[in-house]
């Protein structure tokens, strides 16, 4: 077992199965030593954990737990495109989305949940660039979108 996978489950993270494309994409790409997502959702075993609009229908905190479980699941796609979470060098960037409320400005707390989990389990090499963008919709009513860029050895 790799050493981030044995932090994983320290912390209690099982990885699932990497979540299947919605439409016609690949949910990762390497170009030279990077790797980039597609953009990921808080699926939990296909179904959406949370939906609807973040400052109306969830609260910061479920935003956030909503953020969380889609970095969970980005990392699931990393492993199974990598083959070894061990192989990510540093994170690069996350761009994040959150369905927002007319009127909602907190995203980046939102947003907080996948990059406090990525130091949480990478320490300094998780530490990243981020953006964490506002979205009137986002697909199928989900209130957070994330996506990355991993350097690899």
């Amino acid at each position: 077992m790799s050493k981030i996978e044995e932090k994983l489950k320290r912390l209690g993270i099982n990885l699932p199965e990497a979540p299947r494309p919605a439409a016609e994409y690949v949910p990762a790409r390497t170009v030279g030593n990077l790797v980039y997502t597609s953009g990921q959702d808080c699926r939990v075993n296909g179904v959406l954990k949370y939906k609807g609009k973040v400052g109306k229908d969830l609260t910061v905190e479920e935003g956030y737990d909503a953020a969380r479980q889609t970095m969970i699941n980005l990392l699931a796609v990393l492993k199974e495109h990598i083959g070894d979470l061990d192989r990510i060098k540093q994170v690069v960037k996350l761009l994040g989305f959150v369905n927002s409320a007319e009127g909602f400005v907190e995203q980046p707390y939102v947003i907080n949940g996948a990059s406090e989990l990525l130091e949480e389990i990478f320490g300094e090499r998780g530490k990243h660039a981020r953006s964490a963008i506002s979205a009137n919709e986002l697909p199928f009513d989900t209130p957070v979108e994330i996506e990355m860029i991993v350097e690899i050895e």
